[in-house]
């Protein structure tokens, strides 16, 4: 069983960052990537940041660029994601969730096996 932990989540406000960490357990080979996606309230799920375990490819949504930083760190049997957006916006605010799948392609169409329970992130001004 894939197991998250997911943290980073609560008040930003206007143009601060955000730090987020998931710590991933239980993946199997099928699970190539991790990868962050937000709900919004009145909003379609939206792919965030995608990053692939093995070789650290990731991608992003075009609204990020320039503005994030990801990360993979391995010890023992779990994974743990971190992610940097700064310059964040009142339009950014959404539950976070993190998941796993079997690619960045799979990913990036929110395409998840697995996700934890989400993070509140509230953008104030």
């Amino acid at each position: 069983e894939v197991q998250f932990v997911e943290s980073g989540g609560g008040k930003v406000q206007t143009g601060g960052s955000l730090r987020l960490s998931c710590s991933v357990t239980g993946l199997t080979s099928n699970d190539r990537a991790i990868g962050w996606f937000r709900q919004s309230p009145g909003k379609e799920r939206e792919g965030i940041l995608c990053i692939d375990r093995e070789d650290g490819t990731s991608i992003s949504a075009n609204s990020l660029k320039g503005r994030f930083n990801i990360s993979i760190s391995i010890d023992s049997a779990k994974r743990t994601v971190r992610a940097e957006i700064s310059r964040m916006s009142a339009e950014e605010t959404g539950v976070y969730f993190c998941g796993a799948t079997t690619s960045l392609v799979a990913c990036w169409q929110h395409k998840f096996g697995s996700w934890g329970r989400g993070t509140q992130v509230t953008v104030t001004s």
